[in-house]
């Protein structure tokens, strides 16, 4: 790392930044007024830059009021989206929603990368208990939450007992999700290190695979409540199951393949992730296979089966510091302010009782597998924020119930909208708490950018 990008911000720095700001959002701000919304690829390209740099400038200007570096990328997609200034219309943010896609694929290769076989068996316990109690507990509760809060939800009005039992039961399985892609992003700011850094990601990442269980057997039992028309089948049961091997299997033949590439040639890492990250996702959806699962397998086989784990975990960083502000900047470009406007009541009831349910699990689980009092105390903080996984099983009931799943997408919207703002907030509060945060300031885009122009004017080993 270069030594300026050690050094600590100034006032003036802070000044720059903020006047820089303040010039872009502005000439942008004239050029749409000028010129009306394209939908060429010149747009989007324009776009992507926009955020890039308005999401990095952002993300200093908050470390001021000490709010992570997520919450600037979340501010400047949500100033610069269709809702507040209108910089970036629908069109272009549906469009730019590819690059998620991509985001997805190297947030599940870092992730399964970080899932080290001795943590792991130091961790196994607490793990095992955590997602217990994290699981099919909280899934249950929420449901009942969600069945308690009908006078206040229009949609569920007309919806028989069985039916409202469905939607509930719904519910419970989007309130378990996670978010891998929040988590890493922290971590990868504050390069965090300790029990309370390790303990959270490798439960957000390894519950994902117990949460797409539960999400398809509550998927299963839901259907007949909501339909008298259909029936429960077990052999949905065989489908997935058959689905998730398929997904390990492939993962574990990918990350083999990789780690071969990255032992005897190792060049051009960044366009072999592209073409994963684009090209293997597009492939895992015409087989019907869980991405997230067959990338985070991959990851975990380099990882622990080869020595070139940390080739590709660096390959992935210098990737990800580009990647991730452009994917949580869109993120704030889809959240639909009026939506959470008239939503915010429900939203926040639904919201609070899910906080406070994983705070008691965390700290029952604790206290039982005997976790050290980083974790105790601030063990639910990591686990609040919520992303991709949720809203996709929204928008996927939306379309299987139509008689009230436009109301239910809205609703978890707006709900994933409040705990994709607070939890970030919220577990480097106690990354910062507990003190695994790292003194040593994360590199800039122009530092990275500086380094890789050495490392490529550098002569190769021989």
């Amino acid at each position: 790392m270069s030594s300026a990008a050690a050094t600590p911000k100034t006032a003036s720095a802070r000044l720059v930044q903020a006047t820089v700001l303040v010039l872009l959002f502005g000439v942008l701000f004239g050029a749409t007024r000028l010129v009306p919304h394209g939908s060429n690829r010149g747009s989007v390209v324009a776009a992507t830059g926009f955020l890039l740099v308005a999401g990095t400038l952002l993300s200093e200007l908050v470390e001021v009021v000490r709010l992570p570096h997520l919450s600037g990328y979340l501010l400047a997609g949500v100033l610069a989206g269709p809702y507040v200034l209108g910089l970036v219309d629908h069109q272009t943010v549906t469009e730019l929603s590819s690059i998620n896609t991509l985001a997805l694929a190297l947030i599940a290769f870092e992730g399964g990368a970080e899932l080290k076989l001795d943590v792991l068996r130091q961790g196994l316990k607490s793990l095992a208990l955590a997602t217990v109690f994290q699981s099919l507990p909280i899934l249950l509760v929420m449901a009942g939450v969600f069945i308690a809060a009908r006078p206040f939800v229009p949609f569920l009005s007309e919806l028989s007992p069985t039916a409202l039992i469905g939607a509930g039961l719904l519910w419970g399985a989007v309130a378990i999700t996670r978010s891998p892609s929040a988590t890493l992003g922290i971590l990868s700011q504050t390069r965090a290190a300790g029990p309370l850094a390790r303990y959270t990601l490798t439960f957000v990442m390894t519950s994902d695979i117990v949460v797409v269980v539960l999400i398809a057997v509550t998927e299963m039992v839901a259907r007949p409540l909501l339909d008298p028309t259909s029936s429960f089948s077990v052999r949905e049961l065989t489908t997935l199951g058959h689905e998730l091997f398929g997904a390990v299997a492939l993962g574990t033949t990918l990350g083999l393949t990789l780690a071969a590439y990255l032992r005897l040639v190792g060049r051009q890492l960044s366009l072999v992730f592209v073409a994963l990250g684009f090209g293997a996702s597009e492939v895992l959806v015409y087989l019907r296979f869980d991405a997230l699962l067959t990338f985070m397998v991959a990851g975990f086989v380099v990882q622990n089966l080869s020595r070139q784990g940390e080739k590709m975990t660096r390959a992935i960083g210098e990737m990800g510091s580009v990647v991730y502000v452009v994917f949580f900047a869109i993120a704030g470009a889809h959240l639909e302010l009026p939506l959470l406007k008239q939503l915010w009541p429900v939203a926040l009831l639904l919201a609070s009782a899910r906080g406070v349910l994983t705070y008691g699990a965390a700290r029952v689980s604790s206290r039982l597998a005997d976790d050290v009092i980083a974790v105790r105390r601030w063990g639910a903080a990591g686990l609040i924020s919520q992303a991709g996984l949720a809203l996709g099983l929204a928008t996927a009931v939306a379309r299987a119930f139509p008689s009230f799943g436009a109301g239910f997408a809205a609703l978890a919207v707006a709900t994933v909208a409040i705990n994709e703002m607070v939890g970030p907030v919220l577990f480097k509060l106690a990354l910062d708490r507990t003190g695994e945060s790292s003194s040593e300031p994360r590199p800039s885009l122009v530092s990275l950018s500086a380094v890789v122009a050495t490392e490529a004017s550098e002569p190769s080993d021989p």
